[in-house]
């Protein structure tokens, strides 16, 4: 028995599910563009066999702990090592048995439909996860990710990836993707530049990561003038490794557009470490302002996703660190918060700020009004907890009426769990078929402009937003 039903997410009025059918078969095949993610450069450059199931399908994924941990699971048992942890740390065998124990807890989550398609599609499997068949599961996998046909390059050629962007910090030395550059492998693995380690004046070891900014770049970065150099230094240096976009995860939208004079003082508050909760927000805004500048200058797609109170957990993040599934969203404004950049640079069309959100009450109420208007600002699709059949489906149904699919830039599965990445995008292109063949039933849409969508929001609108070619 299949772990798929073919006709998964699609209507179920069977005149609208057969047009989903035939839409879906428009792009059910078609390349895989993944311009923004997390996974491992190294795992291309090296192409290793990867490590166990539990390292590849659980302890990466803050989807799958998460859930865990909420029910009671320690993370310690599924493999998690904590600083001052008095319990030894799970096997992989181990690991995945707790797992299969608990994974129940999945049912009518979008992490059972992708592990279903991974366990399905990717190893051959077809039998239920439980814990009575973790073992047989666990020793399928293993054996399969010992093989050639389970390297990291294969896989990406089995996946149909055409580009797969990660996301690396300011300070990283690139040397994966400088390897990758160099090889004759044909496969298009690009970074991505994230500086909030050096934008953040509240993200942990700033001072030390303006040091090491400072040493890579022969700037001082213990001056505004210089700071600012060194920044525009190392977004040149991620464009020689293959970047088109930046990335910024700040706790808001706000943006701020401060005199030479202003900006230097709030400078040296913060780099003299005099920075109030107050300082550093406006020192976020202010950075944020600077970085859509120099994507004015240099080219490079600009990336915003605010709206997460990150490490909630301050038990888990001392004893763990940073991502272990304790990120929750929060109310989050757009409207006012970027009017100082967008008078800025808000009327380019020559500049491209995606927005993303956690607070799905934006949808309507501002980000497709603004997305609407703005020729610099584009959507980007339903995000992180809202990756999820009914999350785009309520993406589409708020943001089209008013920003219209043009002004969206497709979808991006923004994962570490890398097979899961075809999962991801069978799940949005479904998605997208179902909400298209809903509008040609209602004779809103003809059916050939609707399969044109499909494949526009397959891959094609990504690849323009995101400057792929």
């Amino acid at each position: 028995m299949s772990l798929l039903h073919p006709d998964r997410l699609f209507p179920a009025e069977p005149a609208q599910r057969a047009i989903a059918r035939r839409l879906f078969a428009e792009v059910e095949h078609l390349p895989i563009v993944s311009p923004h993610g997390h996974t491992d450069p190294a795992w291309f450059a090296s192409n290793q066999p990867f490590d166990n199931p539990a390292a590849l399908l659980i302890q990466p994924d803050h989807y799958v702990f998460r859930m865990l941990y909420s029910q009671g699971v320690p993370l310690h048992s599924i493999g998690l090592a904590g600083q001052g942890e008095t319990e030894p740390v799970a096997t992989p065998e181990a690991v995945w048995q707790t797992f299969a124990e608990h994974y129940h807890l999945f049912r009518g989550t979008p992490t059972d439909l992708w592990m279903r398609h991974v366990f399905g599609e990717v190893f051959g499997i077809e039998e239920p996860l439980t814990a009575a068949s973790a073992a047989r599961y666990y020793a399928t996998i293993d054996t399969a990710l010992r093989t050639e046909a389970f390297r990291p390059r294969v896989l990406y050629e089995r996946f149909n990836i055409d580009w797969l962007a990660t996301t690396e910090a300011p300070n990283d030395d690139l040397r994966h993707h400088a390897a990758l550059q160099a090889d004759p492998w044909p496969g298009r693995v690009i970074t991505t530049f994230r500086p909030d380690p050096v934008l953040d004046p509240e993200f942990e070891g700033f001072d030390d990561n303006l040091a090491t900014l400072g040493e890579l770049t022969g700037e001082d970065t213990q001056s505004w003038t210089g700071y600012l150099a060194a920044l525009e230094n190392r977004r040149a240096y991620f464009r020689a490794h293959g970047a088109t976009a930046t990335d910024h995860g700040h706790p808001t939208a706000a943006t701020a557009d401060l005199s030479p004079a202003e900006a230097q003082r709030l400078f040296e508050r913060v780099r003299r470490g005099e920075v109030s909760a107050a300082d550093a927000e406006l020192f976020r805004a202010q950075m944020l302002t600077e970085m859509a500048r120099m994507s004015v200058h240099d080219g490079m797609v600009m990336q915003l996703h605010p709206g997460s109170f990150r490490n909630h957990n301050a038990n888990i993040f001392s004893r763990y660190g940073r991502d272990k599934g304790a990120d929750i969203p929060v109310r989050t404004s757009y409207v006012q918060a970027l009017k100082p950049l967008l008078d800025r640079f808000g009327n380019r069309s020559d500049f491209t700020l995606i927005l993303f959100t956690l607070d799905e009450s934006t949808y309507s109420r501002e980000l497709s009004p603004l997305a609407g208007h703005y020729p610099c600002l584009r959507l980007g699709p339903a995000w992180w907890f809202h990756d999820s059949p009914q999350g785009m489906m309520r993406f589409r149904e708020q943001a089209t009426e008013t920003a219209g699919f043009y002004n969206t830039v497709g979808f991006n599965d923004d994962t570490r769990a890398f097979l899961s990445i075809p999962a991801r995008h069978d799940v949005a292109r479904r998605v997208d078929c179902t909400f298209l063949a809903r509008l040609v039933a209602e004779h809103r849409l003809l059916e050939d402009e609707a399969a044109e969508l499909a494949v526009d929001l397959a891959g094609n609108l990504a690849r323009q937003a995101y400057k792929l070619s």
